[in-house]
């Protein structure tokens, strides 16, 4: 692995399988993520956007271990050591739950309702042994700050429903920065919460990533909150990464129809501005069984036979480190 690479994907698959009875083995799955490959280098982020059950949620929930692999590779450079996240032996998880953790995407329910806000961000210092009691409340407190919740006295014995949606998520950013990790999947941390306090969150999260060193995967399906946390970005859809590039190159020059018609959905805050409305086709695809082809093919507005007959096209480099994954582009 490139010394440079904090995180590789190789090959990754999650098939789900669709229950059919008690007493009968399933013969069908739905393939939320379907043979993927991306890298994350050190100290850089990725965005990765597509709509709701594209398989965004599900590929973070692999890469922090909540979920098995069907089958693939996931690869973290720790800086002493490269781990295997898909084949990791049972006396490393400590050591992975340390260096990788999760923001979700719901405050709300993220937290546990019984437990202060010290009780909280203290529960990773306790699970990994680091510190004693005093050395717990200065991290927490040190946290906190950060996070731009002080004084710290005047939140360590909140409980989640004193604290309004943006204090929320700001105690899940401290709960999953309090360790130092060096990857943070970042589930849409900004969805749930008001308008108004979503640019403040972002900024925390650039801010912190800078000064604590760490990379994000950042799962959003706005293409402007993509734009503004990374320079990387990839789009997904049905199970598949289907473009990869530079944040502005993608959204300046979109190559596949899929991007095409995700951008034309971006709202322009220019009532006389009129642009063209992407001419996709249909519905979304059912991802129970798909068929070989491109994922995109019932709804792809340039689809030809040749499409139709050949498998799902790979994600080929178009130039300048611009990546699709179509046969027409």
């Amino acid at each position: 692995m490139n010394p440079t690479e904090l995180i590789t994907v190789t090959g990754l698959k999650k098939y789900f399988p669709v229950e059919k009875g008690i007493f009968r083995r399933s013969k069908s799955f739905i393939h939320a993520v379907d043979d993927i490959n991306f890298s994350i280098r050190c100290g850089e982020s990725l965005n990765l956007v597509g709509e709701s059950g594209c398989g965004k949620t599900t590929t973070g929930k692999l890469l922090v271990k909540l979920y098995e692999p069907t089958s693939g590779h996931m690869q973290l450079d720790t800086g002493q050591d490269v781990l295997d996240v898909a084949h990791l032996e049972r006396g490393k998880i400590r050591e992975f739950r340390r260096k990788v953790q999760m923001i979700f995407q719901d405050p709300y329910e993220s937290l546990n309702p019984r437990l202060t806000v010290f009780d909280t961000i203290a529960e990773p210092l306790n699970v990994q042994n680091i510190g004693n009691l005093v050395e717990r409340e200065q991290r927490v407190a040190e946290m906190l700050t950060l996070v731009g919740l002080a004084p710290p006295t005047s939140f360590l014995f909140r409980f989640p429903h004193e604290l309004s949606g943006g204090q929320r998520q700001r105690v899940a950013i401290a709960r999953a920065l309090v360790v130092n990790p060096i990857f943070v999947v970042a589930d849409e941390p900004t969805s749930m919460l008001d308008v108004s306090i979503r640019t403040g969150v972002m900024n925390l999260m650039l801010e912190l990533a800078g000064r604590l060193n760490v990379s994000y995967l950042y799962i959003t399906h706005d293409l402007a909150v993509a734009r503004y946390m990374s320079r990387n970005i990839a789009v997904m859809y049905l199970g598949k990464i289907v473009e990869m590039s530079d944040t502005e190159e993608l959204l300046a020059h979109p190559l596949h129809p899929y991007t095409l018609a995700l951008l034309s959905a971006v709202p322009v805050p220019d009532p006389m501005l009129k642009r063209p409305v992407a001419k996709i086709k249909g519905g979304i695809t059912a991802p129970i069984d798909p068929p070989a082809r491109c994922r995109f093919y019932d709804r792809c507005p340039i689809s030809d036979d040749f499409c139709l007959t050949h498998d799902h096209p790979p994600l080929e480099d178009k130039g300048a480190g611009h990546l699709a994954a179509c046969y027409k582009v």
